[in-house]
């Protein structure tokens, strides 16, 4: 759940029939993602945007989808990447090399 104290965010999730949900949250709303759904979040101020979050559980944790695929230490086969995202394997190694550059930036 967010609750917008500044700015605004474009929000949304992705169903489990793959349909996306998504709306312009202002400040003084809130917007509450459903569990276990693929979710995100983006700026659409001009301005950073103060955002209060909560989580269901103590230890929620999060997981940033595309390293979580394509970064991984042990990696994902490029196969199934490739058939997963309709992509052949060479634009999986791009993505991943992409990737592995960001992460070691941070």
């Amino acid at each position: 759940m967010i609750y917008i104290l500044q700015g605004e965010l474009y929000v949304g999730f992705i169903t489990t029939n793959n349909k996306l949900v998504s709306k312009i949250v202002k400040a003084g709303e809130v917007f509450v993602f459903p569990r276990g759904l693929a979710h995100f979040q983006k700026n659409t101020s001009k301005y950073p945007t103060a955002v209060l979050a909560a989580f269901n559980s103590q230890l929620p944790g999060t997981q940033q989808f595309a390293a979580a695929l394509f970064a991984s230490k042990d990696p994902v086969p490029k196969d199934v990447l490739a058939q997963a995202f309709n992509i052949d394997e060479h634009e999986v190694e791009m993505i991943r090399a992409g990737l592995n550059n960001c992460l070691e930036l941070q």
